[in-house]
């Protein structure tokens, strides 16, 4: 039977399994850790497990002022109110100086599902990636989640946010799969056209190349982690093997994944390029399931992109 985690739960036991190893590690959050699945490092390391109630702008500040004392700050909450409430302490305060803090921003994307609207970060990718120093990072699975809190504690200096889900999604990497930060990873091989996808989406691309490969399509699968710093390597390397790309994100097609390989194959590889992704509307209460297939967020969604994009391919002559 297929694994179902969500990435928040692969958040929740990185951050035991780092605390374990490294005391160095505080852990903060605003009032929602059985929420952001912070609850387990609470009960084990109550003495460095901070609550700050429901104040989100508060929460930036105090694990900026952790991070000077040489401690690794995670900051955990919802991703709507981190990115949204908090933009100004972030901008301000921890990207300004440059702070080793790290945002965990959990119950991101339109599978919040039932919250609706006013809970769906669909813009926080776009807020987080345009302010200098910070990084962005977004998992496919929970055991990648579990590795990149690791490897974002102990490898990445400086602050990152952390995007992730409440949704329980299928585990596609293996514990041997390694997560190296700001490099993107091959899951497919293909000569036709590549998916560039993060997070939820990168479960529905590999649904999706099943279904193409029954129409002779050879597909190419960038599983991007990392948004901020780009792979721009991967990137140009996979517009001229293929000639066109697809991405993918639960997120605004304004400003995000998208929008971020755009500014790169604009310059470097200009190829024929469609994204998948909410187009410039809020979410709405729904089950998770049926909101990804009311925003075009599903399998058959890449796939109808891909369609596309391989038509537009035909018709440019090359140089």
């Amino acid at each position: 039977m297929e694994k179902m985690y969500s990435t928040r739960e692969g958040y929740g036991e990185g951050l035991l399994l780092l605390g374990e190893k490294n005391k160095n590690l505080v852990v903060l959050d605003a009032d929602t850790s059985c929420s952001t699945k912070t609850d387990i490092f609470a009960q084990k390391f109550p003495h460095r497990f901070f609550n700050v109630g429901v104040a989100e702008q508060n929460l930036m500040g105090i694990a900026a002022g952790l991070s000077l004392t040489d401690k690794i700050a995670f900051a955990s909450g919802y991703s709507i109110f981190v990115s949204g409430k908090a933009w100004d302490q972030i901008r301000n305060i921890i990207c300004y100086c440059n702070l080793n803090v790290k945002i965990g921003a959990t119950h991101a994307g339109i599978t919040v599902g039932a919250d609706g609207a006013t809970h769906q970060a669909l813009e926080d990718i776009a807020l987080m990636r345009v302010i200098p120093n910070m990084k962005v990072v977004v998992p496919c699975d929970a055991l990648e989640a579990r590795k990149a809190v690791f490897k974002i504690a102990e490898e990445v200096e400086g602050p990152v946010y952390f995007r992730l889900g409440r949704a329980a999604i299928p585990v596609i990497t293996q514990e041997s799969t390694p997560f190296i930060f700001g490099k993107a990873l091959t899951l497919n091989e293909g000569k036709d056209v590549t998916i560039i996808a993060c997070g939820i989406m990168v479960g529905e691309a590999l649904k999706a190349i099943e279904e193409l490969k029954n129409e002779g399509i050879s597909v190419k699968l960038l599983n991007f982690h990392t948004i901020k710093p780009p792979d721009k390597e991967a990137i140009i390397q996979a517009a001229k093997q293929t000639g066109a790309l697809v991405t993918a994100e639960e997120h605004q097609l304004i400003g995000g994944l998208g929008g971020m390989v755009s500014e790169i194959i604009v310059r470097e590889m200009p190829v024929p390029l469609e994204m998948v992704g909410i187009k410039d509307s809020f979410g709405e209460s729904g089950k998770a399931k049926e909101l990804m297939e009311k925003f075009g967020l599903t399998a058959k969604d890449i796939a109808i992109a891909v369609r596309k994009v391989l038509k537009r391919k035909k018709k440019i002559l090359p140089l």
